[in-house]
């Protein structure tokens, strides 16, 4: 599980480096607050828009945590 998981955030980190909001997209969702941020960085400039995203997906958040809590069953 571990593998998957370091896979999921290379993959990421790639996607972060080709099209920053993209990664950070995947990582937060496309409302949030980061990847509005991310946006803005990458249209003031690409290389702190990188250095946002790659800061967001490895460091600021863990969709592991919490992420089963989505795809509960409403109570009936």
């Amino acid at each position: 599980m571990a593998e998957a998981n370091r896979c999921h955030i290379a993959f990421e980190i790639l996607l972060a480096i080709l099209l920053p909001p993209l990664g950070v997209c995947l990582r937060t969702g496309c409302c949030t607050c980061e990847f509005l941020i991310c946006v803005v960085l990458t249209l003031l400039g690409y290389i702190p828009g990188i250095i946002y995203a790659i800061y967001v997906i490895a460091f600021r958040s863990s969709p592991s945590v919490g992420a089963e809590d989505h795809y509960r069953a409403l109570p009936q």
